[in-house]
C-alpha cells in the first residue's frame, strides 16, 4: 500500500498542528537520541497542555506561526526523523494526507511549485 503524496514536498503542516501529544515512551526516545535521561528530556521537549501531560514544545514559524520544535523551518524538515514521536510515524493513517492534496492543488493554481498557503493555528 503505497501513499499518494511526498511528505518531502510538503512545508510541515502536520508538524504545525496546536498540539502534537506524546506519549512517556515518545520521551524516552527523544531522551536516548539526545543523550539526555527522560526528566530532561520531559523537560526540553515537552508542556502540559490541551489536557495532556506531554505535549511537544513548539517554536516560531513563519509560514504557520508556530511548529513542532524539532522542525527545521529552512530545510522543512524533521530533524529527528529516526527519534520521532509515533504521532508523527502513523500519520496520516491513510494513503492521502488532505492537506498535501490541497497543496499541489494551490501550487498548480498559482503556478508555483514551491507555493506555501498560509494558515494560522494560534
Amino acid at each position: 500500500m503505497s501513499n499518494q503524496y511526498d511528505c518531502r514536498k510538503c512545508p510541515g503542516y502536520c508538524c504545525s498542528y496546536p498540539l502534537i501529544a506524546l506519549e512517556k515512551r515518545d520521551v524516552v526516545r527523544l531522551g536516548k537520541h539526545h543523550g539526555l535521561t527522560f526528566e530532561e528530556a520531559r523537560k526540553a521537549f515537552t508542556e502540559e497542555a490541551y489536557g495532556r501531560k506531554y505535549a511537544m514544545r513548539r517554536k516560531k514559524d513563519v509560514h504557520y506561526g508556530k511548529i513542532c520544535q524539532f522542525f527545521d523551518t529552512k530545510a522543512r524538515c524533521c530533524t529527528v526523523y529516526k527519534a520521532r514521536p509515533k504521532v508523527c510515524r502513523d500519520y496520516p493513517n491513510t494513503k492521502r494526507c488532505g492537506y498535501y492534496d490541497f497543496l499541489q492543488f494551490e501550487r498548480r493554481a498559482q503556478d508555483d511549485p514551491e507555493f506555501v498557503a498560509l494558515t494560522d493555528h494560534s
